[in-house]
């Protein structure tokens, strides 16, 4: 008779590349205004993957084809309040032709999974998922209820997903108090002995507005002292060229003190370009929090060439720190002008959070156990997540998808950048500190 061995059972990261390649194979880009293929597709794959494992997710559709995934993990002592793991199935749109791997194909390619969504942030759902499953098909409990969500429409201010759910379906986050996303928990090197893990505690807030100038519309050949299009150009032209103050948040404030600890210097807060010199691939990201920002992105106007047109408009994403929305508005009327008519075509407040408490601890000594060398500290992301609904219900939000990831890896080009990827060995690392993250949350 011959011996057979017992089956193995597939860990968590044993399945997390593939549950990214899958994730990335399914196109959910997300153009705005309801444009796309839409969510349906990966709720549905998310669904399946949660009740092979026992779970009983639910798929909510906002409008056709607009869905999000959720479900609930009982925890092992139910009273205690619980913790929401959130994060969106939607992507940017990607163009294949400029990419060295199509954004679409999920290739492994020099160790990283590449694809739209690799890093924003069909890497977390992935890793949440393998986690998860890992934990449900060894009878693993969490200490406490967790709620997962896996959410359409982040990417155009979540107006079909987070806000739909929690203006519509409140009561699937009953009893949570805090959650974890997006954009955090991922390494910049500082040198041999440590590696700061960014944990998101804050968020600017948004203005993307619509500008608009009226003119007199004439014929193109003759002279015009009231060109809309010039008026608005001149406008666009000062706001796009325009530094804003630095202003040191709290966030900001503590991610300068913990980097200029383990630089071993005093960081001065008047020369900041200095400090942003040394920060490499994260620097993008942290010079965008240290003031408010604004930059054009579309112009629009006319029909043709011969003829000069009575409007213009333009459009701009403003985007101001927590405590200093005020401000950023009297610039931005300052800049334009009176000539200038400013509309808000999507506006989402600010947040920020203190870096304490047991979870921040959980999150730290995760990373810890994984990475010796680790330290986890605050920081303040420039753009925004689903997190700014879940503050809605008062929820206390954090940024952590747990990645390490290698020095001279551009980690801030990967969002919505072209050749978007994240490291295979990035992925595992981020399944094994989030496992120990719920252990000890």
């Amino acid at each position: 008779m011959v011996s057979q061995e017992p089956a193995r059972t597939v860990s968590g990261e044993d399945e997390v590349v593939d549950l990214c390649r899958d994730l990335i194979r399914i196109d959910t880009s997300n153009y705005g205004g309801n444009e796309g293929p839409g969510e349906r597709a990966a709720a549905e794959y998310v669904a399946e993957k949660l009740a092979e494992v026992g779970l009983e997710p639910e798929i909510f559709e906002s409008a056709p084809g607009r869905a999000s995934t959720v479900a609930r993990i009982e925890g092992e002592d139910r009273s205690r309040p619980a913790l929401l793991i959130h994060g969106h199935t939607d992507v940017v749109p990607a163009n294949a032709d400029d990419w060295t791997h199509h954004p679409f194909s999920g290739e492994i390619a020099d160790g990283c999974v590449w694809g739209r969504g690799a890093v924003d942030m069909k890497d977390m759902d992935a890793m949440t998922l393998a986690v998860v499953r890992d934990r449900l098909r060894s009878g693993r409990k969490p200490p406490r209820d967790v709620v997962l969500a896996f959410l359409a429409d982040e990417e155009a201010g979540g107006v079909y997903g987070a806000k739909h759910l929690v203006q519509k379906k409140p009561e699937l986050f009953e009893g949570v108090t805090e959650a974890i996303g997006e954009v955090g928990g991922f390494s910049f090197t500082v040198n041999e002995d440590v590696r700061l893990y960014l944990i998101e505690t804050a968020q600017k807030g948004m203005h993307w507005m619509k500008l608009t100038v009226d003119g007199t519309a004439g014929h193109g050949s003759m002279t015009n002292t009231d060109n809309a299009i010039t008026e608005l150009s001149e406008a666009v032209a000062r706001l796009g060229r325009h530094k804003f103050p630095v202003r040191l948040t709290k966030s900001v404030r503590g991610f300068l003190d913990e980097l200029g600890d383990a630089l071993g210097v005093e960081l001065d807060p008047e020369d900041m370009d200095a400090t942003l010199a040394r920060l490499g691939g994260i620097a993008k990201i942290i010079g965008a929090t240290l003031r408010n920002t604004a930059n054009p992105t579309m112009l629009g106007s006319g029909y043709k060439v011969n003829v000069i047109p009575g409007q213009a408009t333009a459009h701009v994403d403003g985007r101001f720190l927590p405590g200093y929305e005020e401000e950023f508005l009297a610039d931005l009327d300052r800049l334009l002008g009176p000539r200038v008519r400013r509309e808000d075509v999507h506006a989402d407040k600010a947040l920020e959070t203190t870096f304490d408490g047991a979870l921040v601890e959980a999150m730290s000594s995760a990373l810890k156990a994984e990475d010796p060398i680790a330290r986890a500290v605050p920081y303040t992301l420039s753009g925004g997540t689903d997190a700014k609904s879940f503050d809605d219900l008062g929820i206390r939000c954090f940024g952590f998808a747990p990645l390490q990831l290698p020095p001279e890896l551009d980690f801030a080009g990967m969002f919505h950048g072209v050749d978007e990827r994240v490291p295979v060995d990035g992925l595992k690392f981020g399944v094994r500190v989030l496992d120990r993250f719920l252990d000890a949350c």
